[in-house]
């Protein structure tokens, strides 16, 4: 987090009390980048917790991510209405699946082993344009107080199975979303976070929940002490009282 800049961003994963009783690893992954005062690019990854190299597929589908995304941006026009936010939304998605496809025969591995989710995001002042494969969700407060979706948890054919990167026609089946607004307060989290943080099953915002966070994120002062105030928050009984999952949740204010 950059003082100067507009943005101010915070972030943490955890591992859940179930992958610690396992003694397994956090199997979320996640990043962002600050590309210019205005702009950030965002990424969350949820590892199949049926996979054996989970946190290897969500670590390349976020690594990948974000380095397309920053290839693909022009810093000098990100101001203009003609930008495809989305194909560049498609391509680091692609770019993401072909890196764990890669990954899988390295590893001499069915791609399964390293099945993950993957959420992304571009947010300008002006502008908000996401990705989402799977579950999780990115949310969005504008300006005048509104909160909303900018994407909700995608499931499986059955219940409480979700869709993968590696899944058949994941990328051409994925949520894309620009949404044209001032965006306020950012925030993106894994499915973890999801009980908490939506209404379900229709994936609205909880206004309880985001409010108090923030609130938070706008007054940091000290980086550090913020994001261990972030852990502990997603280690509180509070949130392990409700999920025994992996959390990965970043929460992003901007200051025009």
């Amino acid at each position: 987090m950059n003082q100067v800049c507009n943005w101010k961003i915070i972030s943490a994963s955890v591992t859940g009390k179930s992958h610690e009783k396992q003694d397994l690893p956090c199997q979320d992954a996640h990043g962002f980048k600050q590309l210019s005062p205005d702009l950030i690019i965002l990424a969350v990854a949820d590892g199949a917790g049926s996979a054996k190299l989970a946190d290897l597929g969500a670590n390349i589908a976020v690594k990948i991510a974000l380095e397309t995304l920053e290839k693909q941006i022009n810093l000098g026009d990100i101001n203009t209405e003609n930008i495809p936010w989305q194909e560049y939304l498609k391509e680091a998605l692609n770019n993401a699946k072909v890196a764990i496809e890669s990954e899988s025969v390295t590893q001499e591995t069915e791609i399964r082993e390293l099945a993950t989710t993957l959420i992304i995001g571009i947010a300008t002042p002006k502008l908000v344009a996401v990705a989402q494969v799977g579950d999780g969700a990115i949310v969005v407060e504008d300006k005048n107080g509104t909160i909303l979706e900018l994407t909700i948890p995608t499931s499986g054919e059955y219940l409480n199975e979700t869709v993968f990167l590696v899944s058949p026609n994941a990328v051409e089946n994925a949520q894309f979303n620009l949404w044209s607004g001032q965006p306020k307060y950012l925030a993106a989290f894994s499915d973890g976070l999801q009980m908490l943080a939506l209404k379900m099953p229709e994936g609205k915002p909880h206004h309880p929940f985001f409010s108090p966070l923030f609130k938070f994120v706008e007054t940091i002062t000290d980086e550090i002490d913020a994001q261990e105030q972030l852990i502990g928050f997603l280690r509180s009984p509070r949130v392990t009282g409700r999920t025994d999952d992996d959390l990965t949740l970043i929460l992003a204010s901007f200051n025009s």
